[in-house]
């Protein structure tokens, strides 16, 4: 990469820095996008297929919690220990994961593991923020971002291949042993000299509040999934108190007026959650259905993985491109429409008669939706932030976007159990299941007008 000044991201001090962070980020991508075509062989070999959605939404609810520590930690203390701590702890989960003997500990490794990729991402944003120069930081992020790309693509497929090949097990393993030398570079390199990401100085410490409102809203969510997966007092305890939990600490880590869908910011946080919550939804129980119900191979189901990924790349490129007049609200429309369609062509996937292809390509499709909505509400949220924080508001999406994943599957994990339990075939629960996503599709293509930027 070109030096600027003589101080390019491979050259001098910021060489050995630059390499640990891609190589960890890779890595972090590779590991978060590799090992969920493999949880329904998991959850499937471990008896534990009613408490797969637990298993997914443990790996959500610990990166909210884990993106604020990390932050709180980093700002108090500077970027080195949480980063370290986040590296290290990554390794140990996809060790507890790789050996697990029942679901309950698959879904304490995801829950670490989301626990550690969220102080990852975020100690390596403050890192970046705290030691890099001005005319740096926007390369260094960006090649951070593109270390995703890869893994989306080809870490899917190849992890069905080895799951196929030999074990879901070796997967976890494997990925571990590649994490280790990332890890120990890392540290190495936050303890040499010649690196300086200090705390920036200010007159006041960053407040606790916010870790521990983050700390109930993860445990009020992980308890949620739980209490969904079945039909006893036991349950439904965990269920109110997740859902109390949640309902008394979410509105906290919000803009006022997002549950009403108040206009400007809070409607586009709103959409953010439900639109993402619809994705992860299908990301999530498709897959399951495929390989518990139709026997689809994991190499297939990866495949699945990197065509979404490629979907979404792609419509994103046209919102992007050859949208880019098109106002930002009816592009959400549109986007929504087309997620509504996917959904649509899941409860069709769901009929016994019909291939496997049908409910697969719903992902696809739902990737088309999302590359034109996220974008558009990315971009609404920053026209609707007031001066100087744009942060807060990136944030709020964020988070939102995470508590729509946690409990538009929750809710729909609900329905599939409550199906199973009144004695219906697997193919009746999941239609149920997919049916409700339409809701919130057909709400977020009405709300959206609410989201509309000034002058648009």
């Amino acid at each position: 990469m070109r030096s600027v000044s003589g101080e390019g991201l491979f050259s001098g001090t910021y060489a050995a820095a630059t390499t640990s962070f891609a190589a960890v980020m890779f890595l972090t991508g590779f590991a978060a996008l590799a090992v969920v075509p493999t949880l329904p062989m998991a959850a499937r070999d471990l008896d534990g297929v009613s408490l797969f959605p637990l298993v997914a939404g443990c790996f959500v609810a610990a990166s909210l919690l884990g993106g604020v520590l990390g932050g709180h930690w980093a700002d108090r203390a500077g970027a080195q220990r949480p980063l370290a701590a986040g590296t290290a702890l990554a390794v140990v989960t996809l060790l507890v994961s790789a050996a697990s003997t029942s679901i309950w500990q698959l879904a304490a490794g995801r829950f670490l593991d989301g626990l550690a990729g969220g102080m990852v991402a975020v100690s390596i944003n403050t890192a970046v923020g705290q030691a890099y120069p001005d005319r740096l930081r926007p390369r260094v992020l960006a090649l951070m971002s593109t270390c995703w790309i890869i893994p989306s693509l080809v870490g899917p497929p190849l992890a069905g291949l080895v799951a196929e090949w030999w074990s879901w097990r070796v997967v976890f393993y494997g990925l571990a042993a590649l994490t280790v030398l990332p890890t120990l570079a890392v540290v190495a390199v936050l303890r040499s000299r010649s690196w300086s990401a200090a705390p920036v100085p200010s007159g006041e410490k960053p407040p606790r509040p916010a870790l521990m409102v983050a700390t109930a809203v993860s445990l009020g969510a992980a308890s949620g999934q739980y209490g969904v997966s079945g039909w006893s007092l036991r349950h439904l305890l965990f269920a109110v108190g997740g859902l109390a939990l949640m309902g008394v600490f979410a509105p906290r880590l919000l803009p006022p007026g997002t549950w009403r869908a108040a206009r400007g910011l809070p409607a586009t946080v709103l959409l953010r959650g439900m639109s993402s919550g619809v994705f992860f939804t299908l990301e999530a129980l498709v897959p399951l259905l495929l390989v518990t119900d139709r026997g689809v191979s994991p190499v297939s189901v990866g495949l699945l993985f990197t065509g979404a990924a490629v979907a979404w790349a792609g419509s994103s490129w046209v919102q992007g491109r050859l949208l880019e007049r098109c106002p930002r609200h009816r592009l959400v429309v549109i986007g929504a429409v087309v997620l509504a369609a996917a959904v649509v062509v899941a409860v069709v996937g769901t009929l016994p008669a019909l291939p496997p292809f049908v409910a697969a390509s719903s992902m696809v499709v739902a990737a088309v939706g999302m590359g034109l909505l996220a974008p558009a509400l990315t971009l609404l949220s920053l026209s609707h932030a007031p001066p100087g924080r744009q942060g807060s508001a990136s944030g709020a999406m964020q988070t939102n976007q995470n508590l729509g994943q946690i409990t538009v599957l929750g809710v729909s994990s609900g329905l599939f159990n409550a199906c199973l339990g009144a004695g219906t075939t697997d193919s009746a629960g999941y239609g149920a299941a997919f049916g409700l996503l339409l809701g919130p599709c057909l709400l977020a293509a009405l709300l959206a007008i609410r989201t509309r930027a000034d002058g648009a």
